[in-house]
């Protein structure tokens, strides 16, 4: 869910060294912290090689899925490290660039669009057999439980090095869900599938629109072998929105204030959505 505007400056391309699992403390000592605005919920910083932010109750499920991943050869999402000596949740720094709105032309691109596609593929397939017996997730699961979903898999949580897909951050609040749930938030913001007011789109022509969700469906399905109709894809971005906006809405009046333009910008957008459903499913079939 992006309850930010921004995600940190670009990464740092730093000399990349492992820390070990049994001691995600070592080499940090020196290193001073740097804080990473943005995030699902903030309060994330980077100490040396490694990133840090709050434990929760999830935070085990979490580092065992990341291990489970990689074991599964994504080596592009973070190396989970336990807990530091401040009981903060440890995963690797992924080195490179991550994207800040307003996003840069290049975002765009159709090879962007499939390699981000790519990716997703690869998380759903990988994560299709992990073990959630006895599972603690930040954010509720979504039936029908098809695999493990990113449940904010967007530019401003990915990381590029000369313009090419290299990781993928922000995992605290995956959980389980159906394929569709991921695929209609990554549509939403690389399509885009945005109201024309929202900045954070592009400006682009519905039919064109309808051919970037064809070709992002068709990627999809060429990479994990599963069919995802772009005519499912829209009432699932929507009721993505609905409930974003609906989340949105409590924490502005739990005293977060500054979120409260995002409620109406989600709103508009699912309403846009809704208003030119033929069209982009029409020329997009």
């Amino acid at each position: 869910m992006l309850l930010k505007v921004e995600v940190g400056v670009p990464y740092a391309v730093i000399p990349f060294r492992m820390l070990s699992m049994s001691d995600p403390d070592a080499g940090a000592a020196m290193a001073q912290e740097e804080v990473l605005s943005g995030g699902n919920m903030g309060g994330a910083v980077r100490v040396g090689v490694s990133v840090r932010r709050r434990s929760g109750a999830w935070s085990s499920t979490i580092q065992r899925l990341l291990r489970h991943l990689r074991r599964h050869g994504l080596e592009w999402v973070p190396e989970p490290l336990g807990r530091d000596r401040d009981g903060r949740d440890s995963v690797s720094y992924l080195a490179g660039e991550v994207p800040q709105y307003p996003l840069p032309d290049w975002i765009w691109s159709e090879g962007v669009l499939i390699d981000a596609a790519r990716h997703l593929a690869q998380l759903h397939a990988a994560g299709a057999d992990f073990d959630t017996t006895n599972a603690s997730w930040q954010l509720p699961a979504h039936e029908p439980v098809e695999v493990i979903c990113h449940n904010d898999f967007a530019p401003y949580n990915m990381v590029f090095v000369d313009g090419r897909l290299t990781g993928v951050i922000d995992w605290d609040t995956a959980s389980p869900g159906p394929r569709v749930w991921d695929l209609a938030y990554l549509a939403y913001r690389l399509v885009p599938l945005t109201d024309p007011a929202n900045g954070d789109g592009l400006d682009s022509q519905v039919d064109e629109r309808a051919r970037r969700l064809r070709l992002l469906c068709d990627a999809y399905r060429r990479y994990h072998g599963h069919e995802v109709d772009t005519a499912a894809v829209l009432p699932a971005t929507v009721q993505r929105l609905y409930d974003l906006a609906d989340f949105t809405q409590a924490r502005a009046d739990a005293g977060h204030e500054d979120l409260r333009s995002h409620v109406g910008l989600y709103r508009r957008d699912a309403a846009w959505i809704v208003a030119h459903t033929e069209a982009l499913t029409g020329a997009a079939g």
